[in-house]
């Protein structure tokens, strides 16, 4: 009889961990390493032992999936992290892929999505079912006007809404009207996630 495949799940919901552990276990083709609320509790686990592949959700309380993945990848441990994810924006993906996920499964597909891509990265496969790899290649940035791209530096040279008016010449009003936009067309919803895009794409503050 084949070996069950070990199967750790990180998720800082309650509910999905509760439901993942109950998937797992009904398959019968798994076996389960532990289920951790946050990536530190996941981390101190696979210091103690190996655990061979680890669910983990990107929006973790105390981290996000990408610094699990480093720390994993700075260790060398040979654990395989699949994330699972709600997040279906391209800047997830290519963070999930560039830090060595074995697979990136989203919430919304059918739970049996997420087992077979256990299965396939237990046998050395990378699994990334039911996404656009076009993702991967598209630069969110590449579509902003020469406003939207003048805001943004302004945003990563720290500069206030009352700042950015009073440089620009516009209302404050109209300051949030394209900062709203900027974030829409970035898939980001705050001013810190946007600088922390357009720092990660390569471009310093203006």
């Amino acid at each position: 009889m084949a070996a069950k495949i070990e199967v750790a799940i990180a998720d800082q919901n309650p509910v999905v961990r509760a439901g993942l552990e109950a998937l797992v276990i009904r398959d019968g083709r798994f076996d389960i390493a532990g289920v951790f609320a946050s990536g530190a509790q996941l981390i101190d686990a696979i210091q103690k032992r190996p655990i061979e592949i680890a669910i983990v959700g990107w929006a973790l309380p105390d981290m996000s999936g990408g610094e699990v993945l480093g720390r994993v990848k700075r260790e060398k441990w040979p654990t395989r992290v699949i994330i699972y994810t709600g997040e279906r924006s391209g800047d997830v993906l290519r963070h999930a892929i560039k830090g060595g996920a074995w697979g990136f499964v989203s919430k919304t597909e059918e739970p049996q999505v997420l087992l077979e891509a256990v299965v396939a990265v237990a046998r050395g496969r990378l699994s990334l079912p039911y996404v656009d790899i076009d993702m991967l290649n598209y630069d969110p940035l590449e579509g902003l006007t020469s406003r939207e791209r003048e805001l943004l530096g302004a945003l990563a040279n720290g500069w206030t809404n009352l700042q950015i008016a009073a440089r620009t010449g516009i209302s404050r009003n109209t300051v949030k009207y394209h900062l709203k936009n900027l974030y829409d067309k970035l898939g980001v919803s705050n001013r810190a996630m946007a600088v922390a895009l357009h720092m990660s794409a390569g471009r310093p503050p203006q």
